[in-house]
């Protein structure tokens, strides 16, 4: 990894259901406090076992911040404060119970390529994404 980042959020860089939320959280991050990286991606590939997590399993967002790894619907929540605008709200739902949250999380996650299909290779981000990207 090149620098130190606060704010990182690792996704699945080939899954559609994915690409779309980090599409729309990029357009949503107007004073750039995220940086973004897939976790098939080389900087997924070295930090992630600094947090105990096997970067060969990828069934999760990961939201690392603070040096903290954050995992499924309290990663995605997570990342929710940072957008502009009113999804800093989303936020609130922390409060429902992590087994609740995640149960959802994980079986939307489980269906994610059947439902919205998934890519050949990891997103490329635009000219105007590159400096909120890692890798």
């Amino acid at each position: 990894m090149q620098e130190q980042v606060n704010r990182l959020v690792l996704f699945d860089g080939v899954c559609n259901f994915c690409n779309f939320w980090i599409k729309f959280a990029l357009k949503r991050d107007s004073k750039g406090k995220l940086k973004f990286g897939s976790l098939q991606g080389e900087t997924a590939q070295q930090l992630l076992p600094k947090f105990g997590i096997d970067p060969s399993i990828i069934t999760s967002v990961i939201f690392i911040e603070d040096g903290i790894a954050y995992r499924e619907s309290t990663a995605a929540l997570k990342v929710s404060r940072h957008l502009d605008g009113g999804w800093k709200l989303l936020y609130a739902l922390i409060i429902i119970p992590t087994f609740i949250r995640d149960f959802v999380y994980k079986w939307i996650g489980r269906n994610r390529y059947k439902w919205f299909g998934k890519q050949e290779s990891c997103m490329l981000p635009t000219a105007e994404q590159r400096s909120k990207f890692v890798d």
